[in-house]
């Protein structure tokens, strides 16, 4: 009986996985948000990780790192077959992975007799789940970062990047969101990166609103683009109406308006306030766009010929005010860790409503030395002076997030006439999130060549701002119901060692790690005999 009874303790103990996670910042332990993914992700799970082959030490901890995740993963789901891709299959898969976009990272790095060596890293993963399948970037890179501090980055990322992954793969439908248009908005070209992006996640269409009340229902998430034209009656209702019964809206909007063709032509355009008739309805929502432009000292450099011979010029970086990098709030989950986010004359806003109930949130602000030029006012792209004693302020807001309970800017008002289907006017919304910009360059992509340039690219510096990361994690924010991109806040500690101390005292370092552990083990044998020869003599 009791053979038995050890038997199936035995049985049962060994199909049950305990583990302690003795680590500061929990990083085998897996988010509630993950295990919920993970319960709701049935089926077989096949998970192909490219990250093999020679590496350096960074490398080498990114992808122990993920497959220790997955293995964490695989405790919960039981479902998850992790392997790499056989040797005859890795040329074939390495090309399939170039054709899909996601090509090689090529690693320079300095041996220590001086010479340089480059190495070709495959950082992805591929998961597979009913029959679909999606490519998982292991690491993120972030111009003026260290390596270490892109790996650790990236190690901080894994568990969202593949939850949401899974969250994506395991959806009995794509999710749609739409671009609006109608009101001069930015047409597809100048937002292809930000479509590009979304295409990942959701299926994305463009339209007009037109006079069904209920045109939106179908979608997660509407995003309005730089509109240079003024919203009407109907336009405000349907929008206003959506977002009561719990839609999604992001806002890029200007707070000024001025003349791009006079401004390229002469140097020179007036700015105004612009009036895209949406100041009642967003000071309903809670937040008000003022018409002002930012100006920043913390901004994109401009060449500027400095020679008085136009003969042989001479280019040289100038402070352009008006382009603002504005810093992301390290507070959300939409922005954290993200670049600075480049923007051309952008306004700010300000929070109004008082007590609203809502919960509003900063995402990108100005620095510490900025200025509002208030409108009516004259743009000169001559006036590149930069006197620091106009700027005096200090975290301007440009971008917020608002969510909860919305209250309709039509609770006491009649239904504008042209609405079509509109039945019984909300008052009150459930609870939903809407990001507002005051900012539409932010959007903005660039051509070269015939070749889109990522949103917030900048061609004289050839720097990526994090335009496109603050876009899609907006969207993705929006639409989220799990909570998922809060998994993007999980922090590891970064421990780095001095590499200089390192190979100098390589030989001490190499003769402590061998010799103190015999010399404890040899104390500690002495200490025992003489102990027992105390007590038993």
């Amino acid at each position: 009986m009791l053979i038995a009874a050890l038997a199936a303790l035995n049985a049962g103990l060994h199909r049950t996985v305990v583990r302690w996670d003795m680590t500061g910042d929990k990083r085998h332990t897996l988010s509630a948000e993950t295990r919920e993914v993970l319960r709701r992700a049935a089926g077989e799970t096949d998970i192909t990780v490219y990250l093999e082959g020679e590496m350096n030490p960074g490398f080498r901890k990114l992808r122990g790192a993920t497959y220790d995740l997955l293995q964490e993963m695989n405790a919960v789901h039981r479902h998850i077959r992790v392997h790499a891709p056989a040797d005859e299959d890795t040329e074939r898969e390495h090309k399939a992975l170039e054709q899909s976009g996601f090509g090689p990272i090529i690693v320079h790095e300095r041996a220590h007799d001086g010479q340089t060596v480059q190495t070709r890293t495959w950082p992805y993963a591929k998961v597979q789940l009913k029959g679909r399948s999606t490519i998982v970037p292991l690491l993120q890179q972030h111009r003026g970062l260290s390596g270490e501090e892109n790996l650790n980055l990236s190690t901080e990322g894994l568990e969202y990047a593949f939850a949401e992954a899974l969250n994506t793969l395991c959806k009995d439908k794509v999710e749609r969101v739409a671009f609006l248009e109608g009101h001069g908005e930015l047409p597809a070209e100048n937002v292809y990166d930000w479509s590009a992006a979304l295409s990942r996640h959701f299926q994305v269409d463009r339209g007009v609103l037109g006079t069904d009340a209920h045109i939106l229902d179908g979608y997660r998430a509407v995003l309005i683009a730089d509109p240079q034209l003024p919203f009407s009656e109907t336009d405000k209702y349907i929008l206003d109406q959506y977002v009561m019964r719990g839609g999604r809206v992001m806002w890029l909007l200007n707070g000024v308006q001025f003349s791009g063709d006079m401004l390229s032509d002469n140097g020179v355009t007036p700015a105004v306030a612009l009036d895209l008739r949406l100041t009642d309805l967003l000071f309903r929502h809670g937040v008000r766009i003022n018409a002002a432009i930012v100006q920043d000292l913390q901004c994109l450099m401009v060449p500027v010929d400095v020679s008085r011979d136009p003969q042989n010029p001479q280019y040289q970086p100038i402070p352009w005010t008006y382009a603002p990098l504005l810093l992301p709030s390290d507070e959300s989950p939409v922005t954290h860790n993200i670049m600075p986010v480049s923007a051309t004359f952008a306004s700010c806003l300000d929070f109004v409503g008082g007590d609203d109930g809502l919960k509003k949130q900063v995402l990108l602000c100005t620095s510490t030395a900025s200025c509002l030029t208030a409108t009516p006012a004259e743009l000169d792209l001559s006036d590149l002076s930069a006197e620091k004693e106009m700027f005096r302020r200090s975290y301007l807001p440009v971008a917020a997030s608002m969510e909860g309970e919305f209250t309709s800017l039509y609770a006491h008002r009649s239904v504008p006439e042209g609405v079509e289907n509109a039945g019984e006017t909300r008052q009150k919304s459930v609870r939903t999130k809407q990001i507002i910009a005051a900012a539409g360059s932010i959007a903005r992509n660039e051509w070269q060549q015939g070749q889109p340039l990522p949103a917030g690219y900048d061609r004289y510096s050839k720097t990526q701002f994090g335009n496109r990361d603050f876009l899609l994690n907006a969207v993705l924010w929006l639409t989220d119901d799990h909570g998922l991109l809060k998994l993007k806040q999980k922090t590891v500690a970064l421990r780095l060692l001095n590499d200089k101390r390192a190979h100098e005292d390589r030989t001490k370092i190499q003769a402590v790690s061998i010799a103190a552990p015999l010399l404890l083990l040899l104390l500690t044998g002495v200490c025992t005999m003489t102990i027992r020869k105390k007590r038993y003599t």
